[in-house]
């Protein structure tokens, strides 16, 4: 009995851990919700801090929380701000839609450790949840957690790889390989071409992202239990807007019409959309690695990405594109996770939507992995490959596409005869066009030339 100390709350009585920081809503929650073992992202309890300290400066400023309260529970914040308190937060993220039990565990937490800290009564409702209700703190702590994971983590991190690509693309400028269309051999391109092309996608995920946070910016705060602000003064959204504004670094700022923040989840759903885009971008730079990698001898080897592992349990000397493949999953995992953000933001059922602490799991789980994946990419494949020039010299010799820069010259169906001679033979396009045309070598050559053709 001495592990264990007598709790009560509305419902009653009941034991809680006696080196517990939360009570007894949070115990129930513990008890009811014993699903996945996976508890809410370390990125949104540290936002929730930001948020109840935000409150609390704005309740003190209006006049309703004396100062010594204040100090304490602002001090008790920057705590779980800074990741100190996370064994407290035990909550499965499969529990009330609303994530009532997660905001009345950060209030339980810093009450009770604020009141020592105080040296008087705080009070996880009436103190700590003052002018706030679950509806509006967990769909304002999502858009703080996604706010800042994004402009902290995702955007430095998509930037860093862009830079890393558009490096290599200069150093492989001069590199002129076989294109390939429906994996079949094409035109030529450079290498640097190529990669200009996975430049040109992210930077465009990147906008697209940025284009969608004003919308994450957009706090519910002030709307209290279903948008009308009921227990809350009027200035109190804009005065925690402010304030959080202040913490982060950020523009954060009221919503606009509280009744659709408190019962949509419109603007996670855009962003995990964007989110989507970047991991479909990632997942197809990924592939290109993979086939480009391929062989060493039986695939297409143009290149060679650095050997990270052993790849194999029982083929010795086995070296697999490890980094490509972790990045594949990650995309995979991130398609899924948009899938599961639009049927959430579905499940706004007239003033509150009611899987908020799911939508916050997968949004952050999103932007975090592919904010990991990102940098691996960059320093573990893109910036380490070598370039095989004499295998990619060697197929661009024999690609029979060539003959399409003959075109103009000889026609198209005597070009298909070539290309399919050459093919057939396996020899050099311009030693059969030199027998099947009256084009001399000396033209054939400049003709023939891959560097004149990109």
């Amino acid at each position: 009995m001495g592990e264990f100390r007598i709790e009560k709350d509305s419902m009653g009585e009941l034991q809680v851990p006696q080196d517990a920081a939360y009570g007894a809503q949070t115990q129930r929650a513990v008890d009811n919700f014993p699903i996945s073992g996976i508890t809410m992202p370390k990125a949104f309890i540290q936002a929730l801090g930001l948020v109840k300290q935000a409150c609390a400066n704005a309740n003190h400023e209006l006049g309703g929380l004396d100062e010594n309260r204040r100090r304490a529970i602002s001090s008790i914040c920057d705590d779980v701000i800074n990741g100190q308190l996370m064994d407290q937060f035990p909550l499965d993220i499969f529990q009330t839609g609303s994530a009532t039990s997660t905001n009345m565990n950060a209030n339980e937490v810093i009450a009770n450790l604020a009141s020592d800290e105080a040296g008087d009564k705080v009070h996880p409702n009436d103190h700590v949840n003052m002018s706030q209700s679950s509806n509006d703190v967990i769909p304002t702590t999502i858009h703080v957690s996604a706010a800042i994971t994004c402009h902290q983590q995702l955007i430095p991190a998509i930037n860093y790889l862009i830079t890393s690509i558009d490096k290599k693309a200069k150093s492989v400028e001069n590199v002129v390989t076989t294109g390939r269309t429906h994996l079949m051999d094409a035109m030529p391109v450079s290498l640097g071409q190529e990669l200009s092309g996975w430049s040109a996608q992210l930077q465009a995920a990147l906008l697209h992202i940025e284009n969608t946070l004003p919308e994450i910016h957009k706090l519910a705060i002030g709307g209290t239990a279903v948008g009308t602000g009921i227990n809350a003064d009027k200035s109190f959204g804009k005065l925690v807007a402010e304030q959080l504004s202040n913490s982060t670094g950020l523009s954060f700022k009221e919503a606009d019409n509280r009744f659709a923040s408190l019962s949509s989840q419109d603007a996670a759903v855009a962003l995990s959309g964007q989110l989507k885009t970047l991991a479909t971008s990632l997942m197809k730079i990924s592939n290109d690695l993979r086939w480009m990698n391929s062989g060493p001898l039986a695939g297409i080897g143009e290149i060679a990405l650095p050997a990270l592992q052993p790849g194999s349990s029982i083929m010795p000397g086995k070296v697999n594109p490890v980094i490509p493949e972790a990045t594949a999953m990650v995309c995979a995992q991130v398609i899924g996770n948009d899938t599961t953000i639009t049927i959430a933001g579905q499940s706004g059922n007239f003033q509150l939507n009611v899987m908020l602490p799911l939508v916050a799991h997968t949004l952050l789980q999103s932007i975090e992995t592919l904010s990991n994946v990102s940098r691996l990419l960059a320093d573990k494949a893109i910036a380490g490959f070598t370039v095989n020039e004499d295998n990619i010299n060697s197929a661009l010799a024999k690609n029979p596409i060539l003959v399409t820069a003959l075109n103009t010259v000889i026609g198209y169906e005597l070009g298909a005869k070539i290309a399919k001679t050459a093919y057939a033979e396996k020899r050099a396009v311009i030693d059969v066009a030199e027998e099947m045309t009256d084009l001399s070598r000396k033209e054939l050559e400049v003709l023939l030339d891959p560097k004149k053709m990109i």
